[in-house]
């Protein structure tokens, strides 16, 4: 353990990560280095900086990456219609690999010899900061506080605290929740506690984002969204950066009781999770961003699009952003975004995102072919009859063969 002397490790300032600082310390008897990162989880993280310097750390960054994660990640994932499962909205999983990359900066501005982070030895979060680490950085060394002490819950890390000089003011101080929670731009998630029985209906003061689609507004709220290259660029006609489109969708779909999700998902590692997820602007982006798409790309496109999907979303739930194949699927759908530009018009009603128009100068739909009015000879239906017979060619060599299908 001797050959580290630097750590820089993933600090939120809470309980858990006090006292793997406390614990790396003694531990590898080596300095450590704090990084927090702001990406909207809604929490002040300037305090981390105090309870930092109360643990002897003298390297303390606190970074504000909202507007970097939004541009970088969620909105280059969304271009993809990513969801995970048919469900999952992939919120905590597009965080890591910022944070990873983050990690490795400060590393290697301050010649740290390894990064460490709070995950557990159960989720997947261990993989993706360290898959992401070492493809940034083969030879860093990683260490994993949770796959390598004896401390096993909040009682055991209270009782660390009081034994080896860490405050824990700030962990007592107010009421826990009972759920293991993680939020940032894209998402609010809850699991632990009672969540762990699939059959329980979580109480409805568990959300925090959203009210229910019961206690929604009766009246619908419509919404306009610009889009450029496949991103959002305004809201109602107000230009926004990507930050604060997310963070106006957020508060719009909260309001609306839209993005509420509970799923039971598979987990890399192997076994079988109960999350609850609140995910409003994500929500509302993926609804309307399929929508300009349906104007916009060419029909083989979209289908290919559609089938590369689940493996784009399998790459970034495991871990896999900083990988090549997932540059490459990223290179062709952003090829493929260049004509997704326009407008589209949105309902939103009792946790619904209802399409209700759409339009773009880059629109493959051509009225004067699609309408069931006179065409004046724009479409000749005669054509029909040899598209299908030729489609239906190797069908029908089966059938005179006497290939049956019944």
């Amino acid at each position: 353990m001797s050959e580290i002397n630097k750590v820089v490790l993933a600090y939120s300032g809470g309980l858990d990560t006090s006292v793997i600082v406390r614990w790396l310390q003694e531990t590898y008897n080596c300095e450590v280095v704090t990084f927090t990162a702001d990406i909207g989880q809604g929490e002040e993280v300037e305090p981390a900086r105090a309870k930092a310097e109360a643990l002897g750390v003298k390297e303390i960054y606190i970074d504000d990456l909202r507007e970097e994660y939004v541009r970088d990640f969620v909105y280059p994932m969304f271009r993809a219609n990513t969801i995970y499962e048919g469900e999952y909205l992939l919120g905590t999983s597009i965080a890591r690999p910022l944070i990873a990359k983050r990690l490795i900066e400060i590393a290697n501005e301050t010649g740290a010899d390894a990064i460490s982070h709070g995950a557990t030895g159960k989720g997947n979060d261990q993989v993706r900061f360290e898959l992401g680490a070492y493809a940034l950085k083969p030879g860093i060394h990683v260490i994993s506080p949770w796959r390598e002490w004896d401390l096993s819950s909040r009682e055991s890390l209270m009782a660390y605290c009081e034994t080896h000089d860490i405050p824990v003011d700030f962990a007592s101080g107010k009421k826990k929740s009972p759920y293991s929670m993680d939020a940032n731009l894209l998402h609010i998630s809850y699991e632990g506690g009672m969540l762990e029985d699939p059959w329980w209906e979580p109480e409805e003061d568990m959300w925090r984002w959203s009210v229910s689609p019961e206690a929604a507004p009766d009246e619908a709220t419509y919404l306009e969204l610009d889009y450029a290259g496949g991103d959002i660029i305004a809201i109602d006609g107000q230009a926004m950066s990507p930050a604060e489109v997310l963070t106006k969708l957020n508060e719009i779909g909260g309001a609306n009781g839209i993005g509420r999700d509970d799923i039971v998902e598979n987990r890399y590692v192997g076994m079988k999770s109960r999350g609850c997820y609140e995910t409003p602007g994500g929500t509302i982006m993926l609804k309307a961003h399929r929508a300009i798409e349906s104007l916009t790309l060419d029909r083989e496109v979209a289908h290919l699009k559609d089938e590369l999907m689940p493996r784009y979303a399998n790459l970034i739930y495991n871990g896999y952003w900083w990988s090549p194949e997932r540059k490459m699927l990223q290179t062709a759908i952003d090829e493929s975004q260049s004509v997704v530009n326009g407008r589209v018009k949105l309902k939103l009603y009792k946790g619904n995102v209802i399409v209700v128009g759409r339009k773009s100068d880059d629109s493959l739909f051509d009225e004067s072919i699609a309408t069931f009015e006179e065409d004046e000879g724009a479409y000749d239906q005669a054509d029909a009859e040899g598209f299908i017979k030729l489609n239906a060619l190797r069908m029908r060599i089966a059938a005179a063969k006497g290939r049956s299908i019944l």
